[in-house]
């Protein structure tokens, strides 16, 4: 049986049926079948493993071309002098089993010219062996870097490890090692450097509601469960509720929705076109910060940052899962004034809805149509308030309406600034007490002197 493959490129076919020979000749001979010595550069016929690893060992480590007698795998104890005509039949037969797999498999090229470059997968594979074959830091010789990740992703499964402290223990050990060591910063890093590269990625594929069947193959681009009817988008009753604000509405002059707000009706007469849709969107942003460890870690600070859908009815506004969270920052310390710096992605989503994003699909009139919004107001409080806005809530000038024009106190025991009676660009309201309509004006109310 020729070797000659033992030395030849890993990237080869020529290489790939040497190693088939080689394990099929090994699993026909073996004692166990479940296990065989591995005869790769690391184990050295040291190991048994099944055939399967052994496989992934020989493409990734590589064969000892130096073994030429496959003496681990009992082939000096079939072979002998007196049965060379034997042998000579047997590889025949192996011979022509090989141009066999050959016909079978005759897409795949076994040669490449010397104008023609290797395909994606075979520099997908050796960027992979070299991975493996990599020191652990420059100088080590016993260690590779694909052998310390995958040591340290059985040991986070075996002890449940979380993903914060895996990251914990991979700088820990990096700070341990040499300078120039290969050990990645966190376990997202890990994953890129691992499993991506070992081909283990994931595909993302919808289902149907009612588990009828997947989106996939020719369901791939259907918008309709071809068994039950069901929709593959949200609900049209939800689609059809965005409308709301403009069909089902009542309108009898009285504060019962944002579409009654001065504001709301602004927008529509400023940009006709825009309000002419009922289905274009009017959004709040909420943000405000908070420790997510409580008084646990005080140098933590996380801002999420949320969209609410305002044409919606009031019942359905405030439900979580018509809620948008479309911003997570965090870090030591809160971002303060500094906030727009992390909201440019935000503002940039916000300038293109405001464009218009052609091709939203309307499950209620089966259409497709160019969906626009804008961001009507905001939903803080008066700290957060200063942040997004750059107003000034603090200090002498604190309040963002009077500015100038406020007359604030300074509390004589306390010490702090007071704002008693300072309300004077309020316009006029109507108070109810008991059954009676009592019209007035902020103005009018008494400072509450006991401050």
């Amino acid at each position: 049986m020729d070797r000659s493959w033992l030395a030849a490129d890993r990237r080869s076919s020529e290489y790939k049926f040497g190693v088939e020979d080689f394990l099929e000749f090994a699993l026909r001979n073996a004692r166990d079948p479940k296990q065989i010595n591995c005869p790769c550069m690391l184990c050295g016929n040291d190991d048994s493993y099944s055939v399967r690893v052994v496989k992934d060992h020989l493409f990734i480590n590589g064969i000892d071309p130096s073994y030429v007698i496959w003496s681990e795998h009992r082939e000096a104890t079939l072979v002998s002098d007196s049965d060379s005509d034997h042998r000579m039949d047997a590889d025949s037969d192996e011979s022509v089993q090989g141009n066999m797999e050959i016909e079978m498999n005759s897409d795949i090229e076994l040669d490449f010219g010397e104008d023609q470059e290797p395909p994606d997968e075979c520099n997908k594979f050796q960027r992979l062996v070299e991975e493996a074959n990599r020191p652990l830091y420059p100088g080590c010789k016993s260690h590779t870097k694909f052998n310390a990740l995958l040591r340290l992703q059985n040991l986070k499964a075996k002890h449940h490890m979380s993903d914060a402290a895996y990251s914990d223990w991979v700088e820990l050990i990096g700070d341990f090692l040499p300078e120039g060591n290969e050990i990645p910063d966190t376990y997202s890093d890990a994953k890129k450097s691992l499993l991506s590269k070992l081909g283990m990625d994931y595909e993302k594929i919808h289902a149907y509601p009612n588990d009828c069947i997947l989106y996939r193959g020719k369901q791939a681009e259907a918008i309709v469960c071809p068994t039950c009817g069901a929709s593959r988008w949200k609900s049209s009753e939800i689609s059809k509720s965005l409308t709301w604000h403009a069909t089902d509405r009542k309108k009898d002059g009285l504060m019962r929705h944002p579409a009654d707000a001065t504001s709301w009706k602004l927008v529509d007469e400023k940009w006709p076109s825009f309000g002419a849709d009922p289905r274009n969107l009017r959004l709040a942003l909420s943000t405000d910060g908070f420790n997510p460890f409580s008084g646990q870690n005080s140098k933590c600070s996380c801002w999420p940052v949320i969209l609410v859908i305002y044409n919606l009815p009031p019942w359905l506004i405030m439900k979580r899962k018509h809620m948008m969270l479309t911003l997570l920052i965090s870090g030591p310390k809160q971002p303060g004034n500094n906030i727009d710096v992390y909201l440019q992605p935000l503002i940039d989503d916000l300038k293109r809805l405001w464009e218009g994003v052609r091709g939203v699909y309307d499950a209620t009139q089966n259409q497709t149509f160019t969906l626009r919004g804008y961001l009507l107001l905001t939903i803080n409080d008066y700290p957060a308030y200063g942040n997004l806005s750059g107003s000034i809530v603090k200090g002498y000038n604190a309040c963002s309406i009077c500015v100038e024009n406020t007359k604030p106190t300074r509390l004589v025991n306390g010490g702090r600034m007071s704002f008693i009676g300072s309300v004077g660009g309020w316009p006029e309201v109507t108070l109810i007490e008991g059954r009676r309509l009592l019209s007035t004006t902020i103005q009018s109310i008494l400072p509450l002197q006991f401050l």
